[in-house]
């Protein structure tokens, strides 16, 4: 089963939360503004949902969907291509001791959400639902 970021054990430390909102609020803002010179990056609107450490914070997974939601391997392509350019405007951004290594994964927590509103529309889950 493939590693995802929800994980038993001890939850993030406070350092790994502000590290990780830190960067994604930086990319958010580098994305935003097409600060990266790859035309086919800017054009595209990118949502960064999420960003998580490694408790060392050498790794940062950056969880990420395109606007419409479309395209969503294509973008994650894209931005693994310019990982080297993304992670020199992070270190430019922020004081860290270390700029952490890039990863970028799909956020499928829309997806999730969508689903999960689809079930509970139908009409045996609201039958079933208004009998308790």
């Amino acid at each position: 089963m493939g590693k995802n970021k929800f994980h038993d054990g001890p939850g993030p430390s406070q350092r790994q939360l502000r590290v990780g909102e830190l960067i994604r609020r930086t990319l958010s803002d580098v994305l935003a503004r097409g600060d990266i010179h790859d035309p086919d990056l800017n054009h595209i609107s990118i949502t960064v949902g999420e960003v998580t450490t490694s408790p060392d914070l050498k790794i940062a997974t950056a969880y990420v969907c395109p606007l419409g939601g479309q395209g969503g391997q294509d973008v994650i392509s894209l931005l693994a291509k310019n990982k080297s350019e993304l992670r020199r405007a992070i270190s430019k951004n922020l004081s860290l001791k270390f700029t952490p290594d890039l990863r970028f994964r799909l956020d499928e927590t829309f997806d999730r959400m969508d689903e999960t509103r689809r079930l509970f529309s139908q009409d045996d889950v609201l039958r079933d639902l208004d009998e308790t």
